[in-house]
């Protein structure tokens, strides 16, 4: 075990401060009763009620989560096939070429993604709204989950397949009744990651997106370049906090289920 020494305390420190200050700071500011996010003129929590009663945040907020749900459902399904059929397939006709265009998007630049979506709505003439930012989420979100299930197909062990076959399963039931219980932990992180993506993109959006449809991020991004308003720092905090509760409610079920799994093998031991 290495020592405890002021230069590794002080790297930790500075480091966290860097990473977490802004967002303390954005907190405290949050509760600043002034309209200058800079100037502290007391504590007030007057810029909440202003935002639950901006309708225009509020629109933001459920155009970005409709779309956030629907892209990321349909990036899972479309990018665990794609893992799929590319671990179990084997060597096909255009394996290459399928790969390469599953995984294009993960080093495409987002304008390069953005223009050309936009181009290809424009050129069979689909006017752009909330269905056009959901496809062009789904598009360049599905290798993200393809990756992520992919990792975990090539570690599965395809003998209980094999079992479920001989036991009279239909593929479509081994793969339903085996597999997919299994891999579950993969496809759910897929989604997870594909809903935060599709959460965060301000650049794809901005590009397929019509005057019918504003994301958040596009609501955030047009309104601090008019001049930051206490509204944003509030919204910020109330995100931040979604956040900090889902990743703590991620933890304890995570540590429930491990002393849970822990106590059924002990229990398995003892009655060995």
């Amino acid at each position: 075990m290495r020592r405890f020494t002021w230069f590794n305390a002080t790297s930790i420190t500075l480091g966290f401060a860097f990473l977490y200050m802004p967002m303390i700071i954005l907190v405290i500011y949050s509760f600043n009763a002034s309209k200058l996010v800079t100037v502290w003129a007391g504590f007030s929590t007057k810029w909440y009620g202003e935002l639950l009663q901006d309708s225009a945040f509020l629109d933001a907020v459920w155009v970005t989560v409709k779309v956030a749900v629907m892209s990321s459902s349909l990036a899972t399904i479309l990018g665990t096939m794609a893992a799929y059929v590319m671990v179990r397939s084997g060597r096909f006709a255009g394996r290459t070429l399928f790969s390469g265009m599953i995984y294009a998007p993960l080093v495409m630049p987002e304008v390069i993604t953005g223009l050309s979506l936009l181009l290809l709505f424009i050129g069979i003439g689909m006017d752009r709204g909330v269905f056009t930012i959901v496809l062009a989420h789904t598009t360049f979100a599905m290798c993200y989950v393809s990756v992520v299930v992919s990792s975990r197909l090539v570690s599965f062990d395809q003998s209980l397949e094999e079992a479920a076959l001989d036991l009279g399963c239909s593929p479509w039931q081994a793969f339903r009744l085996v597999t997919l219980p299994i891999i579950a932990p993969a496809v759910i992180s897929g989604w997870l990651l594909a809903f935060t993506l599709s959460l965060d993109d301000l650049v794809i959006a901005s590009f397929t997106a019509g005057p019918s449809a504003t994301t958040l991020p596009m609501k955030i991004w047009s309104s601090v370049r008019l001049g930051v308003s206490p509204k944003i720092n509030a919204l910020s905090t109330l995100m931040i906090a979604v956040v900090t509760i889902g990743v703590i409610t991620a933890s304890l079920i995570s540590k429930r289920n491990a002393v849970r799994q822990k106590r059924e093998e002990q229990a398995a031991a003892r009655s060995a």
